[in-house]
């Protein structure tokens, strides 16, 4: 038989069994799928081969298999292995593939003891480290020094109130109900701290519900007696740490008194007793129910919730009392509902409890209450200090005050005080007059002098030089001219307009929106815009117009440039924007916006430093303990318009003390530039002026200080006065403040204004001389002011004008009838967005205008 027939030798063993095992195994069974196995050859010798791969496969072999991870040796098969002895079994050798990567339950629960043997054993350390408060130090307040800005001390204020701790005897029971229902219901069985109290509060923050406190008593006490501590963590934990100590080594009622004595009540008073005595003129130990449920709500935040009122604009004695009120209420409530009142007892407690005057005008005589309360305000701003640390005290703190401007502004306005107010002989029109005033170095923005009222020590608070909520009148007219300056109008093509450009000021004139529409009143009929007098004006410059104060123009120029860019001009100089009106109608170019005195007199320094901002500031230094605190550097200088807008608008505005409203100020006898200001009803009177080195503002109002509303009420009458006027009183104190604030200070000069901006008259205007070709009209121009236009015919579509609007149009609006307040006003939209303003050519913002001589009278969009 030849070589190739012959049959290959049979296994041993021999049948199916054994050819089956000689078979190449299958893959995932012993040997890897796709590797060589070896088997007889048809022409090879008839002994086994070795694999392809060779030697590496071989040492890849020999590795599986010593491995020890549950590989097979000659079978290659996988198979778990045991642990190894390692001190933490992790990753687990004794595991394949991701569970490898499983903690055991050994491993889990062994992490988890250690981790609180830790937490365990560094809060052992920790409180056996710390000490507990002392509250005989921590109510010890300290003096706050004010001085004058020449470095004299001004006056030194608290301190004296809070130096006295009694004993929980001296705590009615109802202050420690009150206080436990109102902040920290589990305040007898807690340790010092509740978890549950501080996750709720911290949900509740993080889902947008109400913000909460989640310190219990304990820790609010321990808190008191690190007020003068930096905010860091260090100090959080340590107050932890102090708050346990004490829930389990102290009587409740000992910490309870510890808080109740080192807590901040308003009224400079810190601690039970001082509360009592500030707020009732009673000992602790005598408060009745009524009384402690309103100190307990006090507790809350005196800032807010001290009736006095306190740092803010949130925080008017009208807005404090309302929330005082609420709380006391709630706290009584809460008394009941957590059973430490009975229903009956609550019943008793209606009438929200009578309080005495405040005592802090201890040493407070004359302007100096305003004085510290303005400058304490600075200080709690710039440095972010609570009003709690401030009453702390340790503060000396130099302000820009000058005691002779201080005194004389204090005189000028008690001189004509006294020669005006009779209130036994016009009791209906000369009770509740109410002065204010304030003064600010042109080159600096410091603010000099101020006239907040009365006096501390007159029972009277409320701060007139820094008061909100009074309309400026005319005095607003200035920005509505100078936005027109530097913008332009509508009808300027873009360019900024002169003083020269003639509008229509006939009483009663239809002013148009931005999109030449008249604006209607609540009958559909065009709205007509009022001026004081009746005369029959026709076309007047704008000069002109704010000489004589006029309406009608401005109301009109107020839409050609676009309520937005006054509003910019106006927050340029320093007017800030919660105190401007919001709304687009006619009346906001008259002065329905409620700036402070402080801020028109730092915002007309603007037009006097030709153009340039610098914010008001009260204090040029503060030190705490001997070291002296950053931060109260003089403000920095910011461009607010180009200095040929400001120096035409001072031209404009001496032209008002030279020959229009404001002549009583001639009397000055140097440069100066002002504007006057009466809103509806004669229920304010400004005068706002300046001159090369100081600027000040006036104003005149009534209101009752102690009623809730604070509403205005109209001064027809006062001083046997049919109207009062800004031209009248506050033009006479600004001219003798004036002239006393600067005797002996050279006479200065303002700087000479260029001519400026292209002569754009309102539509209708006559034209004396040929102009050059514009742009027609999209709308009807309006009439020469010999024929009174004609009602147009009512706009399609928008929505029809409801009984109830004074003005409207389908571009809901709305005015005044003599644009003075805002009273009897509708509010809503006009025309569209005013646009953006263009940059200058100078690098300053706005526009600085264009040749003078060009006149154009088409209505374009800018």
């Amino acid at each position: 038989m030849s070589e190739h027939r012959r049959k290959p030798p049979q296994p041993q063993g021999g049948g199916r069994a054994s050819a089956r095992r000689a078979a190449p195994p299958r893959p995932g069974r012993g040997a890897p799928a796709g590797r060589d196995v070896p088997t007889a050859s048809h022409s090879g010798p008839y002994a086994q081969q070795p694999p392809q791969g060779g030697r590496a496969d071989a040492r890849r072999a020999a590795q599986r298999g010593s491995s020890g991870r549950g590989r097979g040796g000659a079978g290659g098969a996988r198979g778990a292995g045991s642990p190894d002895k390692r001190l933490i079994n992790y990753p687990r050798s004794d595991r394949d593939g991701w569970k490898r990567f499983v903690p055991s339950w050994k491993l889990v629960s062994g992490t988890a003891l250690g981790f609180f043997s830790v937490i365990v054993a560094g809060t052992g350390i920790g409180i056996a480290m710390v000490s507990t408060p002392d509250p005989n130090k921590a109510a010890q307040a300290q003096n706050n020094v004010f001085y004058w800005a020449d470095g004299s001390q001004m006056v030194a204020t608290g301190g004296s109130m809070n130096r006295q701790i009694v004993p929980i005897s001296s705590i009615p029971r109802s202050m420690r109900d009150a206080v436990i229902a109102a902040e920290n219901e589990s305040f007898e069985t807690d340790k010092g701290v509740d978890p549950m109290g501080i996750a709720r509060a911290v949900w509740n923050m993080g889902t947008g519900g109400s913000t909460q406190g989640g310190s219990t008593i304990t820790q609010q006490y321990v808190k008191n007696t690190y007020l003068d501590s930096d905010q860091t963590l260090k100090r959080k934990v340590t107050e932890l740490f102090i708050a346990i100590r004490l829930g389990v080594t102290e009587e409740k009622d000992t910490v309870l008194a510890g808080y109740l004595n080192t807590a901040y009540y308003g009224r400079d008073a810190y601690g039970i007793q001082a509360a009592a005595r500030a707020y009732f003129g009673k000992d602790s130990q005598d408060l009745n129910p009524s009384e402690c449920a309103f100190l307990a709500a006090v507790l809350k935040g005196p800032n807010l919730y001290n009736p006095d009122g306190g740092i803010g604009a949130a925080a008017t004695p009208v807005l404090n009392e309302k929330r005082a009120r609420e709380r006391w209420a709630w706290v009584l409530d809460r008394e009941v509902e957590v059973g430490r009142m009975d229903p009956a007892e609550r019943a008793k407690h209606t009438e929200f409890p009578a309080r005495v005057e405040s005592e802090q005008a201890r040493g407070m005589t004359g302007q100096i209450g305003y004085l510290v309360d303005t400058a304490k305000a600075y200080v709690m701003k710039t440095k972010g200090i609570t009003a709690e640390q401030m009453a702390m005290g340790g503060y000396r703190i130099k302000t820009t005050f000058e005691k002779p401007k201080v005194d004389a502004m204090t005189k000028a306005v008690e001189d004509i005080r006294a020669g005006l107010i009779d209130e036994k002989k016009r009791p209906d029109t000369d009770t509740f007059v109410q002065f204010g005033a304030a003064s600010v170095d042109v080159k600096t923005g410091a603010l000099v002098a101020l006239y907040g009222g009365p006096g501390w020590d007159k029972k009277y608070f409320s701060n007139n030089a820094n008061t909100s909520g009074v309309p400026v009148g005319s005095t607003w007219k200035p920005y509505v001219l100078a936005a027109a300056m530097e913008y332009g109008t509508q009808n300027s093509n873009g360019k900024g307009i002169s003083v020269n450009s003639k509008y229509q000021a006939n009483d009663l004139t239809v002013i148009n929106n931005r999109e030449g529409k008249p604006l209607r009143d609540s009958s559909g009929n065009p709205f007509r815009q009022k001026n004081e007098s009746p005369t029959p004006f026709g076309y007047v410059t704008l000069n002109e117009a704010m000489e004589k104060s006029i309406n009608v123009p401005f109301a009109q120029l107020v839409f050609d440039v676009g309520h937005d860019k006054v509003k910019n001009v106006a927050k340029a100089t320093g007017i800030l924007e919660e105190s401007i009106n919001p709304n687009n109608d006619a009346s906001f170019a008259l002065g329905t916006s409620t700036p402070s005195a402080i801020r028109m007199a730092d915002s007309y320094a603007t037009f006097a430093a030709s153009g340039m901002h610098r914010e008001p500031y009260s204090v040029t230094a503060v030190e705490k303990n001997g070291e002296k605190l950053s931060g109260f550097e003089t403000p920095k200088d910011q461009r607010a318009m180009d200095n040929a807008v400001a120096d035409n608008v001072t031209k404009v505005l001496e032209n008002v003390i030279e020959n229009g409203t404001g002549k009583k100020a001639k009397k000055l006898g140097r440069p100066a530039a002002g504007k006057t200001g009466t809103t509806d009803e004669n229920k304010s009177a400004w005068f706002v002026g300046y001159t090369p080195e100081l600027s000040t503002s006036v104003v005149l109002f009534r209101t009752d200080p102690n009623s809730a509303e604070k509403k205005l009420i109209s001064m027809k009458g006062v001083g046997d006065i049919p109207s009062l006027h800004g031209g009248d009183i506050p033009a006479e104190i600004w001219t003798e403040y004036m002239g006393a604030a600067l005797k002996g200070t050279p006479v200065k000069d303002f700087p000479e204004a260029e001519d400026l901006g292209v002569t754009a008259d309102s539509a209708g205007a006559p034209s004396p001389t040929p102009t050059a070709p514009v742009t027609p009209s999209q709308t009807p121009s309006s009439l020469p002011p010999s024929s009174p236009p004609p009602s147009p015919t009512p706009s399609k579509g928008g929505r029809p004008c409801k009984p109830w609007e004074l003005y409207c149009d389908p571009d809901t609006t709305r005015g005044t009838t003599d644009g003075g307040t805002n009273s009897g006003t509708t509010t809503g939209i006009i025309g569209g967005p005013s646009g953006s303003p263009s940059p200058s050519p100078t690098a300053r913002p706005g526009r600085p205008g264009g040749l003078t001589g060009s006149t154009t009278t088409g209505t374009t969009q800018d």
